[in-house]
């Protein structure tokens, strides 16, 4: 029971091989988070919100399904491919950390290629890991730390939009109060006969018939 109320991640998986995305899918599966799989860095951006402008303007098409998706489901972490035609996970990488929405998304290398200078360049970049291929379910248990290092994070941004609530709300009811003051001012500085149409206009007698014109018989 407590199981499910626990917080289940979401996690971007970009692969232009089916046979790696299906992997990786099911190895994130059993460890309990929910996995988008695209195969494409290109189509990452699409999901993430993050396409250029550019790309909008030539593409005059509605919004995908998978952009829409994004809007209602946070990305707690992205893993990608490092070899992929057209953009690279190392391109994609730093298209997020570029973002200032999603900079602070842990985001994982993945590569069939051990070279040392592409780690370094990645690590560098801002990546929290660099895994070769074939990934492991020990690989991805390695991973959940990062989520929960990020969650503090969240915590703090969140406070400070609450704190950022107050304070309009605060100042709200400061200007509300000036308003109110300032009427009450006009009101006590008007002359007497002002003042007392004021008064004859909001009196109840006012809506009154008057029988001025009427004849009394006795």
């Amino acid at each position: 029971m407590g199981m499910a109320t626990e917080t289940q991640y979401h996690v971007l998986a970009v692969d232009d091989s089916i046979i790696d995305r299906k992997l990786i899918e099911r190895l994130f599966k059993i460890s309990s988070y929910h996995v988008t799989t695209v195969e494409s860095g290109s189509k990452a951006l699409e999901f993430l919100g993050l396409v250029e402008d550019n790309q909008i303007n030539k593409n005059l098409n509605p919004p995908s399904i998978s952009s829409a998706l994004h809007q209602e489901m946070e990305v707690n972490l992205v893993i990608t491919d490092y070899c992929m035609p057209g953009m690279t996970g190392y391109d994609l990488l730093k298209k997020i950390k570029e973002s200032s929405s999603f900079k602070d998304i842990p985001v994982v290398i993945m590569s069939s290629e051990n070279v040392p200078s592409r780690i370094t360049r990645c690590l560098e970049e801002g990546a929290e890991e660099f895994l070769l291929k074939p990934v492991r379910l020990a690989d991805v248990n390695r991973l959940k730390p990062h989520l929960l290092k990020r969650k503090p994070r969240e915590e703090a941004q969140l406070q400070q939009v609450e704190e950022q609530e107050q304070e309009q709300e605060q100042i709200l009811e400061e200007d509300i109060e000036v308003v109110e003051q300032e009427e009450s001012e006009q009101v006590s500085t008007q002359p007497p006969n002002i003042k007392r149409k004021t008064t004859e206009e909001i009196s109840p007698d006012r809506t009154r018939p008057r029988y001025n014109d009427l004849t009394m018989i006795v």
